[in-house]
């Protein structure tokens, strides 16, 4: 499987603005820009989008792993919070915090622990990114 995005960058650093599209046409021109990235401006930016692919990709690998031990969860909620720094002349992800509770009927702690940290482990975007990634999971009673 293979799926695509482009991005359309006009200007400079700071003063130029782009675009950010979708295959699935889901984003469609979406505006990024310096602004949208670095200063809280209306529009989304890259760390804002893996942090969307890493809690989404993440919430189905859970959700597998729980398949796997006999388990369904009624629901799972996660959200991805993605640090960029200053690193040398640059930047880097350097982690992404991962907060997850689902709620789950007569889950054992200990099941569920253990199918958060193997889908944490084993879910594509986890893989994909070179940065810490912590998480905290919750059971819901």
């Amino acid at each position: 499987m293979k799926k695509s995005a482009s991005a359309v960058w006009k200007g400079g650093i700071k003063d130029g603005k782009g675009t950010l599209s979708t295959e699935s046409g889901v984003l469609s021109q979406t505006p990024y820009s310096f602004h949208t990235r670095f200063e809280g401006g209306k529009g989304t930016n890259p760390e804002e989008l893996i942090g969307a692919a890493h809690a989404g990709c993440f919430s189905m690998a859970l959700s597998a792993e729980l398949g796997k031990a006999g388990m369904t969860a009624e629901s799972i909620a996660t959200t991805a919070t993605v640090t960029l720094d200053k690193v040398g002349d640059g930047f880097s992800i350097t982690a992404v915090h991962l907060d997850v509770e689902a709620a789950i009927p007569g889950a054992a702690q200990a099941a569920f622990e253990a199918a958060a940290n193997a889908a944490k482990a084993g879910c594509p975007v986890s893989k994909l990114l070179n940065a810490q990634i912590t998480m905290d999971a919750r059971l819901k009673a």
